[in-house]
C-alpha cells in the first residue's frame, strides 16, 4: 500500500517539523493536537518553518502554498485518523502518556493504518500490545531540524512486519530523508546512542560546578572543529526533553547526580519557561546565541 494520508499526533519540537516535511513532499497531512489552542501555535510554527525551507531549500513560494495547502488540523483523535495510512506519533517522551493515547488510538483507527512512534528513548516493543496491532508499529524516529539534518531511523520490534518495515523506509527516502534501517531494537538508536552520553557527561560537569556552560561548548567545538557544543544542543533538541529523559532516569537509578540534574533543569528552565529554540532562551538566547559569534572560540 502506497501512503497518500499521513497524520502527525503532537506539533512539539519534532511533530510540526515532520508535518511540514512531509506535506511540503506531497502528501496530505493531519495535524493532530489536544486542543485548538496547541494547534494555534503550532500554525505560527509552520511560517517559521516556511522561511527555513525558503532560505535553507531555496523553495519557491508555489511549493510553500502548496505545503500549506496540503495541511490541516484536527483536534478530535477519531476524525484526526479516519482517513490516515500512516500516523506518526509524536507526543512527550512519558511511558504512561504514550500508552494512554495509543490505548485511545486502538480504538478509532482505521484496520489499514501503520503506526509509527518518534520516541528518541523507548522501544517499540514497550507499547506494541498496547497498539492494538503490533505487526504495524515501529519506530521512525527523526533529528530535529528535519530538512537539514535529514536523518530517519527507522526500527522495528520483534513482531514487526518486514513489509510494513519497508514501507516505511520507502516513506522516509519518499520525502527526502537519509533511510536509516536498523537490524535490532536498541535504545537510543543510533542517533542518540552517540549523542545521549555526551549531553549526559556535559550537563554531569554543569551540575558538578565543574565549569559553565559556555566554557563547556567552547571546548567541545574547539577539541573537535563540531559546529555546536553540547548546551548548544540541548537548547536545540528542546530542554523539556532532556528534562523528561533525566527524570526517567533518575527515578530508574536513584542516581545522585541525576537527581541533582533534573532539579537544576527545573529550577533554572523548566519553572522558567527557558525551553531552548522553541522559546527565544535556553543556555543561549536566541535568534543570535553567543556560540554563533566570531569570537565565542577565541
Amino acid at each position: 500500500m502506497d501512503f497518500k494520508n499521513i497524520t502527525i499526533a503532537g506539533s512539539g519540537v519534532l511533530g510540526y517539523q515532520i508535518a511540514f516535511q512531509a506535506a511540503f513532499h506531497g502528501y496530505d497531512v493531519t495535524v493532530y493536537d489536544i486542543n485548538d489552542e496547541v494547534l494555534d501555535k503550532a500554525k505560527a510554527k509552520f511560517d517559521l518553518m516556511a522561511k527555513a525551507f525558503a532560505h535553507d531549500l531555496h523553495a519557491s513560494q508555489e511549493q510553500l502554498a502548496s505545503t500549506f495547502d496540503r495541511l490541516s488540523y484536527d483536534s478530535n483523535l477519531t476524525s484526526a485518523v479516519a482517513n490516515a495510512d500512516f500516523l506518526i506519533e509524536a507526543i512527550p517522551e512519558n511511558p504512561a502518556i504514550k500508552i494512554s493515547f495509543y490505548n485511545e488510538l486502538a480504538k478509532v483507527a482505521p484496520v489499514k493504518t501503520i503506526f509509527a512512534t518518534n520516541s528518541s528513548t523507548l522501544l517499540p516493543s514497550q507499547f506494541a500490545e498496547e497498539t492494538g496491532r503490533p505487526k504495524q508499529f515501529l519506530a521512525l524516529h527523526f533529528a530535529n531540524e528535519i530538512w537539514k539534518h535529514n536523518t530517519a531511523e527507522i526500527m522495528g520490534h520483534p513482531g514487526t512486519d518486514k513489509t510494513v518495515f519497508e514501507q516505511v523506509v520507502n516513506f522516509a527516502k519518499s520525502i527526502g530523508m537519509v533511510a536509516l534501517p536498523l537490524h535490532k531494537e536498541q535504545p537510543g538508536y543510533i542517533v542518540n546512542s552517540l549523542l545521549v552520553p555526551l549531553l549526559s557527561a556535559a550537563t554531569d560537569l554543569l551540575v558538578n560546578e565543574i565549569a559553565d556552560a559556555e566554557t563547556i561548548d567552547k571546548t567541545w567545538m574547539v577539541a573537535t572543529g563540531a559546529p555546536t557544543g553540547p548546551f548548544g544542543i540541548l537548547d536545540i533538541v528542546g530542554i523539556t526533553t532532556a528534562y523528561n529523559i533525566n527524570k526517567i532516569n533518575a527515578e530508574a537509578t536513584n542516581d545522585p547526580v541525576k537527581i541533582k540534574t533534573v532539579a537544576y533543569l527545573k529550577e533554572h528552565f523548566i519553572d522558567k519557561n527557558k525551553l531552548g529554540v522553541a522559546t527565544g532562551e535556553g543556555f543561549y538566547t536566541y535568534p543570535n546565541p553567543a556560540y554563533q559569534s566570531p569570537d565565542f572560540l577565541k
